[in-house]
């Protein structure tokens, strides 16, 4: 079908038909997915727990349901330490509407429900839960599959992800499971080691454990009052929790049998002996707790008691009961619970043969990209599979990919975010990954000092705060690092595991030490993936000791020409260290470092919805129809006799839509090896001019032709152009190099046509072109942004303002560059308002004014020979005074720069002389007429009819005065 055909009446009525009709399709779609009403029900819910059975606590829970009197399955949603139920109210409104009935809850010792907080304890929280499944069996909604079994899942993130596993491992009535960013055991956790030998040996995550217990005992923004919410009301009815000062049925914490952690025990004592000041100080943690955790923060070590608790608080302890269905959710941007604790919990729920999958999402406690959206719909599916009335057996697999992790493909500079893909794979393969690859390191033994008191401290990452800023804020102090180096890469290397490496320490019987991997680009820009560290602990290395450290696990891709840069610190800021000064000696006792990845791992697209695509669709068949309307022949756009000519413009007119006219009947033309510089005020024209000629404005009258062919949007003859129009634009994150590479691979033309090297050279943009941009200089970015403009070397460069905001030196170098550009029979263009670099710089000049063009032609033929002359002297009275009785001189007046003469035509020399002998000392003398008096001349008289000030010519409008030659054609 021709295009006239499709452009009859009838054709176009209904194309235009069938695009409402999409449209109101679309806005129905939208009015239908508006939220349903639900019914939410706040109830409080009475609980036994503790060692003994004895403690009564109320929870404070709501009931989500979806319209409907079915049966329907269930989700226990729990919230993060620190938080309430209403932390997850949007969630558990989502999952309702997605066909659950749905309960949250503050856990005890947080919001309304009373008690103390015991950190997931087994004999509290986790038996809290266990009510919790028991009040959903009984309510009418709820899908049961025995008496007293609801069909019934758990999820939660962090705090909520631990209740989630040691739940489900406790109370076998949980159906599935969805644990996001939380712990396998918590003493390793807060003790971690890479170097192996467990929690006893770990280093203190000072700062993670400070911020919760004072979350936990105070709250953020809060005050104590001298008791806590929630302690000391209601009764043993089960009403409240019982005074936290009693013991029996009512009470509603107190000391585990067998910890000896009550008020009177060894450790009781750092704890102050009155009911008031123990609150403020402990807050709503149980006693216990709160004894340990101050004896762990005032000596940096692991007690066995503290040991004991955690791991009691830890899925670790029940590995070999999580049988339930689990999706684990693991945040790479988490300095708090690593993807070291997620592959833990899975390779537990492995062993038991229960379904389980792994994701790694750009999250996690130290910020990032949350991916909630995506999230919480992994989270829904995954209920959904296991949960739903008839789901399939588990033979029938997941429905999700074993394994998927969250990479960053780019950077998309609309959202200054970065830009996220999804990689997966069909099962997970560990810390270890799939395949191995060896970076050799390179560096002889150092010495690396512990300062006494552990400050200052290097930094890695504030936890909680993630990297404060884009690039992460790291730093190692002087003289307490030891660094291993690899040669450049000759090929990516994709990291998607923990990286190991051999070292040998010695120097003290107790070394830490901080190990991290850094990412260092060819200018020396040093990037920690995920703001990442590793703690290491060693005994008796006091002779010297080799240990295998486990680095971070983390995703990330290593590119060519990077070094890979191994780090050991002895401090870190977010860490316990030594009060006593050390010095310790680092040396690899290995070739290097074992980087794992997984090859199956594939980068995947994300569906989207429907109406996502038809939208767009809609709009192109509107465009379709506009443009073939709007279409026109385009014959004869090649000119041959202007083959040879770099640009010629014709009469070229612009008026905007509110009327101004911003180009005006303007011809000329410009040879091969020229410089021309296009002049003009404010509001002459000149970017209007230079936008029409790269094709980006379209005229009302007037053509332009580069190289004979003639200029329209998508001109074949635009390839031969190259432009820098309106300040210059980069991905401050990259290096100058990659701006490039990016800028030109997105032309989709060969890589070897972009000269790089030639224009590198002739730009001089030297060792910088491998930093990143952010670290440039005004110029620097100005000069990469010539070098963009300069890429595939281009006959005809076009440049608007190129010296705008530069210095001194850094305009002279720019003059060099636009001069090295020409010399090979290339022709430049430039706008400018620095009159006199345009006159160092151009071999000719445009002027403009109001749109028209007011003179033309080579530099000095603007300049002019004749005009006034400048006389320096002291004596500026008695030279006016001589000059103004010689015969031949017009007139003399004193100048801030001496004496102007306007002499009409008598030599110099004889002007000079004249002064000389009437005694007038002359310092200097030149010309005084440059090119910015020819401007002002022009520009303040602009009804001279086009021609050159002081050549006695009368040009018509559409004369060409930028020849080679400076004549007309």
């Amino acid at each position: 079908m021709g295009l006239r055909r499709l452009l009859r009446p009838r054709v176009i009525v209904a194309v235009v038909a069938a695009v409402a009709l999409l449209a109101a399709g679309i806005g129905l779609a939208a009015a239908l997915s508006q939220p349903a009403p639900l019914t939410i029900r706040d109830v409080h819910i009475p609980a036994v727990d503790g060692p003994r059975d004895n403690q009564h606590v109320v929870i404070d829970a709501s009931f989500f349901t979806p319209p409907g009197s079915g049966r329907l399955p269930a989700v226990l949603l729990a919230h993060g330490f620190g938080e309430t139920k209403d932390s997850v109210r949007l969630q558990a409104e989502d999952l309702a509407r997605a066909g659950f009935a749905v309960l949250t809850w503050s856990a005890r010792g947080f919001g309304a429900s009373t008690g103390q907080i015991g950190l997931d304890s087994p004999d509290y929280e986790v038996k809290d839960v266990e009510q919790l499944v028991t009040w959903l069996a009984r309510q009418p909604r709820v899908l049961v599959d025995h008496p007293g079994d609801p069909r019934v899942g758990i999820t939660g993130a962090s705090y909520g992800g631990g209740i989630s596993l040691l739940a489900a491992a406790y109370d076998h009535r949980i159906d599935a499971v969805v644990a996001q960013s939380t712990w396998n055991n918590l003493a390793t956790a807060l003790f971690p080691n890479g170097a192996g030998g467990g929690p006893a040996g770990g280093v203190f995550k000072r700062q993670w454990a400070g911020l919760l217990f004072t979350q936990g005992s105070v709250g953020f923004g809060a005050t104590a009052q001298g008791s806590a919410p929630g302690q000391g009301q209601g009764s043993a009815s089960g009403q409240g929790s019982g005074s936290s000062q009693g013991s029996g049925p009512g009470q509603a914490g107190g000391s585990a049998p067998g910890t000896g952690l009550g008020q009177g025990s060894g450790t009781g004592q750092l704890l102050p002996p009155g009911g008031a000041g123990r609150s403020a100080l402990c807050g709503r943690f149980q006693p216990q707790i709160c004894a340990i955790y101050q004896q762990v923060a005032a000596t940096g070590r692991a007690t066995p008691l503290a040991i004991s608790l955690l791991q009691h608080s830890s899925p670790a302890s029940v590995a070999g009961r999580m049988r339930a269905p689990t999706l684990l959710i693991q945040g790479e941007n988490d300095s708090l619970f690593g993807l070291d604790q997620a592959d833990a919990n899975y390779r537990a729920i492995r062993r038991n043969g229960a379904p389980v999958n792994m994701v790694w999402f750009a999250g996690g406690h130290d910020g990032g990209s949350q991916e909630t959206a995506r999230v919480e719909s992994l989270t829904t599916q995954w209920l959904r599979r296991w949960l739903a009335p008839g789901h399939p057996a588990a033979s029938a697999g997941t429905g999700q990919p074993g394994f998927a992790v969250t990479r960053v493909l780019g950077f998309d500079p609309s959202s200054d975010q970065a830009s996220l893909g999804i990689a997966t794979a069909s099962s997970y393969p560990g810390l270890a990954g799939t395949r191995r690859t060896l970076v050799r390191l390179a560096g002889p033994p150092q010495l690396a000092v512990s300062p006494a008191g552990g400050a200052p401290a290097s930094i890695s990452v504030f936890p909680g705060l993630g990297p404060l800023g884009p690039a992460g804020l790291t730093f190692d102090m002087p003289g307490q690092s030891a660094a291993f180096t690899s040669a450049p890469l000759s090929s990516p290397v994709q990291l998607t595991g923990s990286p190991t490496v051999r070292v040998r320490v010695s120097g003290a019987p107790d070394v830490t030490l901080f190990a991290k991997i850094y990412d260092v680009d060819q200018a020396g820009n040093a990037t920690l993936p995920n703001q990442l560290v590793s703690p290491v602990r060693v005994t008796g290395a006091q002779a010297g000791r080799v240990v295998t450290i486990a680095l971070p696990a983390v995703d990330h891709d290593f590119s060519s020409g990077h070094r890979l840069r191994l780090v050991l610190t002895t401090t870190d800021y977010a860490y316990a260290t030594p009060s006593a000064p050390a010095v310790y000696r680092v040396a690899l006792a290995g070739p290097g470092v074992i980087m794992p990845s997984d090859p199956a791992l594939t980068v995947v697209n994300g569906g989207v919805p429907w109406w996502v695509w038809a939208a767009p669709a809609a709009a192109l068949v509107a465009a379709a129809l506009i443009v073939g309307l709007g279409r026109r022949s385009r014959r004869g756009d090649a000119v041959p006799e202007l083959a040879g000519v770099p640009l010629e413009i014709t009469g070229l007119t612009k008026r905007f839509r509110d009327g101004q006219l911003a180009v005006d009947d303007l011809s000329l033309r410009v040879e091969r090896g020229q410089i021309l510089g296009l002049l003009g005020p404010n509001g002459a024209g000149k970017t209007t001019t230079l936008r029409a000629l790269m094709g980006l404005v379209r005229p009302q009258a007037g053509t332009i032709t580069i190289f004979g062919r003639r200029v329209h949007p998508g001109s074949p003859a635009l390839s031969r152009l190259g432009s820098f129009v309106e300040g210059p634009g980069f991905l401050p994150h990259l290096s100058g190099r990659a701006n490039l590479d990016l800028y030109w691979r997105s032309t989709g033309r060969p890589a070897d046509g972009a000269h790089l090297a030639e224009v590198l050279e002739v730009a001089g943009l030297g060792a910088a072109i491998d930093r990143r941009v952010r670290a440039y200089s005004r110029g620097m970015c100005q000069r990469l942004a010539i070098a963009q403009a300069m890429l595939g070397m281009p006959d005809l460069l076009v440049l608007d303002e190129p010296m705008n905001g530069l210095d001194p030196p850094q305009i002279r170098e720019m003059r060099d560059v636009l001069l090295r550009y020409a010399a090979d029979g290339r022709t430049v263009i430039l706008s400018s308002h620095l009159l006199g670099e345009v006159e160092q710089t151009c071999t000719h000049v445009v002027v403009m004014h109001e749109g028209r063009r007011l003179a033309a032609g080579p530099v000095a033929e603007i300049i002019g020979d004749a005009g006034a002359l400048m006389v320096g002297t002291p004596e500026p009275e008695h030279a006016v005074a001589v000059l103004r009785a010689m015969d031949g001189v017009e007139g003399a007046e004193t100048h801030p720069d001496g004496v102007l003469v306007h002499h009409d035509g008598v030599p110099p020399s004889t002007v000079v002389a004249a002064l000389v002998a009437a005694g007038v000392p002359v310092e200097r003398v030149g010309p005084s007429r440059r090119l910015e008096d020819a401007f002002l001349a022009l520009i303040a008289a602009p009804g001279n009819g086009g021609g050159v000030p002081g050549d006695g010519l009368a040009r018509p409008p559409g004369s060409d005065l930028v020849g080679s030659q400076g004549s007309t054609p």
